[in-house]
């Protein structure tokens, strides 16, 4: 379905607690991105194939994160919102879902394609906070999750330092609790397990980068894996791409990053 018409300008703005993509998809396999997701072509339809259901052609899309999926476009480009699902409170980002999934397809194409020529325009889009960035990209600012102190202490420093060397035992220390209660307040309140949550994190941080030349080996370990094998497995899985056709398709790409998250 990838059709030949080259991309209009093409830019990525990353925050820590979201993401407005416009740029190449490439030819990625299946991949399980740990955000959730609202996405489009940039012109035409997309093909989606989630693991376990009928693949579908549509023109705009919406899933949950950590769901496997691959997706073809008829066009080289696609716009894509990546929200962090720990950064919602849950019963808002069920609302977001249901009415973007009760939309009709072309109308949450139409909005995905506007916010990408707003913030496109926009001279000082890396100074946009969580609330602004929803605001322009999705109509209005998400309710932020209200999250216990200590594990959101340790959402910080994952989101911070990803390649740190962080594991369960260090976090446990960090909140004074016991590994086992640590590790079951942390999906408590994110929603999502500390080995999940963390492999995203440094899978995540792989975007700041994408349109550097970059000693790859050097970057793996920068941002936490052990090794090239290790790194390459992992950003496989949650891209479908390898890291190198990743780099390949962003040399061109604008990006954009934002310091500044949603308050509690």
């Amino acid at each position: 379905m990838e059709g030949t018409r080259p991309c209009a300008e093409r830019f990525m703005l990353v925050g820590p607690e979201r993401v407005f993509y416009a740029g190449l998809l490439g030819r990625p396999r299946k991949r399980t991105l740990g955000s959730f997701i609202l996405f489009c072509s940039m012109e035409g339809r997309l093909e989606l194939s989630v693991t376990g259901e009928p693949a579908v052609t549509l023109e705009a899309a919406v899933l949950p994160a950590y769901r496997e999926h691959s997706i073809q476009s008829e066009h080289r480009c696609v716009i894509g919102v990546l929200i962090e699902p720990e950064s919602v409170d849950p019963a808002s980002l069920a609302r977001l879902e249901a009415a973007a999934r009760a939309m009709d397809q072309a109308e949450l194409a139409g909005r995905l394609r506007a916010a990408y020529r707003r913030l496109r325009a926009m001279p000082l889009k890396h100074r946009l906070s969580t609330a602004a960035f929803d605001a322009e990209a999705l109509g209005e600012p998400l309710v932020p999750r209200r999250v216990d102190p200590r594990i959101a202490r340790v959402l910080g420093v994952l989101g911070e330092r990803p390649g740190d060397p962080l594991s369960a035992q260090d976090c446990a220390a960090l909140t004074r609790l016991s590994v086992s209660r640590f590790l079951h307040l942390f999906k408590q309140e994110t929603g999502h397990s500390f080995r999940a949550l963390r492999a995203w994190k440094r899978a995540r941080h792989l975007l700041n980068y994408a349109n550097e030349t970059i000693n790859m080996a050097h970057l793996a370990l920068d941002i936490g894996y052990p090794d090239s094998t290790h790194f390459s497995h992992s950003i496989r899985r949650f891209y479908g791409l390898q890291p190198r056709a990743i780099f390949s398709g962003s040399r061109e790409l604008e990006i954009f990053r934002s310091g500044e998250a949603a308050g509690p």
